[in-house]
């Protein structure tokens, strides 16, 4: 029932359906879709963004009403992409055509895009209330893979989403022009999600059913350890915080605690701790604030090139204050460094009590390291900033 181009009703609704060689079951999918935004009322249309299929799928969708978009960027998200784009309607729902989504569903995805919600997600386990027929998900990605990657979406990024890999979900058109999304590959579908969540959409998500792989031709094109490394990969690459923040902070408060102990020598279960302590402290203690510059640089840059909203915190803190910074901490160092050196002058230039200066000139030494190391990073996050946002140059 796609829209003729001369009508002045509106379009609501574009279904979008990546394809590649699905002749056994996209004339299906689009024929469910037809019926379903028929018998609800919804006037849309159904796109179907063809990568380059060979078999005729084609032609067997534009028999059903679907109109074909040519997408020569091969992937998952290349396809998506392209046909969402081409989008008439101002909501977007997504779905593969392998028939293993049920798109008589699509009315339960209207009504809350109809009611203000910015993104409906679909959701396939049993936790969200959806359901799973007999052998239609791999028993890893339906008892560990789906699973651990929804709860690490909700642990870092907070979006309450159960089923943060199905592939059917219901959008707005502006939300998605906001989102800038840039994956190619099966984990556009994660990028949606993530980026969503942090630029404050509103989302919700509604139960289906998953049904087993219609096709008979070729299996699924997803890969399971690849795409969940690169789904894995996408969590590190929009959480600075988890990926960067937090461990450095874990390393620091290790570090902290190796000099309050090996400072004073206290015993630890009989054993003195001393200056290789100190050192190990002072090692953990230059890569964990490696690790917290490297959060503020990355936060920085994903803010300016649009993969995250701006960190207004960050963009406060100017380059002059990380430079005061750095100059303290070195001149902190250097005047341990001195103290240890004005002994050993008065000493003659001779043997030093090892154990004592050395307690000095660690902890000089590391403080030199991190002023070197914020002095540097403060010039970088200038440069960065340099770079006006996606913001500002629209």
């Amino acid at each position: 029932m796609n829209q003729p181009a001369d009508s002045d009703t509106p379009i609501e609704l574009t279904v979008v359906m990546p394809c590649l060689n699905e002749a056994d079951t996209v004339a299906t999918c689009v024929e469910k879709a037809v019926t379903a935004m028929r018998d609800a009322g919804i006037n849309g249309e159904v796109v179907v963004a063809d990568n380059g299929s060979t078999d005729g799928s084609q032609e067997l969708a534009i028999a059903q009403g679907a109109r074909i978009v040519d997408v020569s960027e091969r992937g998952y998200g290349a396809a998506l992409m392209h046909g969402i784009e081409s989008a008439k309607g101002r909501f977007v729902l997504m779905g593969d055509a392998d028939d293993s989504y049920d798109f008589l569903e699509i009315p339960k995805f209207i009504q809350p895009l109809r009611s203000g919600s910015d993104l409906v997600q679909g959701c396939r386990l049993p936790r969200g209330g959806g359901r799973v027929m007999p052998g239609a998900m791999p028993f890893l990605h339906r008892w560990f893979g789906n699973p651990v990657l929804s709860w690490l979406v909700r642990l870092m990024f907070r979006i309450p989403i159960n089923d943060v890999y199905c592939g059917m979900r219901g959008f707005t058109r502006d939300l998605y022009d906001r989102l800038d999304l840039r994956s190619p590959g099966m984990e556009f579908a994660t990028e949606m999600i993530i980026k969503s969540g942090l630029h404050g959409a509103s989302m919700s998500q509604v139960p289906i059913t998953l049904h087993p792989d219609g096709r008979h031709q070729h299996g699924p094109h997803l890969r399971t350890f690849r795409d969940g490394w690169r789904t894995l990969r996408l969590f590190l690459v929009f959480s600075p915080k988890w990926t960067f923040f937090r461990p450095g902070l874990i390393l620091l408060a290790i570090a902290m605690l190796g000099y309050a102990l090996a400072i004073p020598q206290v015993r630890v279960f009989g054993a003195a701790l001393d200056v290789h302590t100190l050192l190990i402290a002072s090692l953990l203690a230059l890569l964990g604030w490696q690790c917290m510059l490297l959060a503020a640089l990355t936060r920085i840059f994903a803010g300016r090139e649009g993969m995250m909203p701006l960190y207004e915190r960050l963009e406060r803190i100017t380059v002059e204050r990380g430079l005061v910074f750095g100059l303290l901490a070195m001149a902190a160092g250097i005047a341990c460094v001195g103290l240890v050196v004005l002994k050993w002058w008065k000493a003659g230039f001779g043997p030093l009590d090892y154990p004592v200066t050395m307690r000095i000139v660690v902890p000089g030494v590391t403080l030199i390291a991190i002023g070197f190391q914020t002095i540097m990073a403060a010039l970088m996050g200038g440069a960065l900033k340099m770079q006006k946002s996606r913001k500002e140059s629209s």
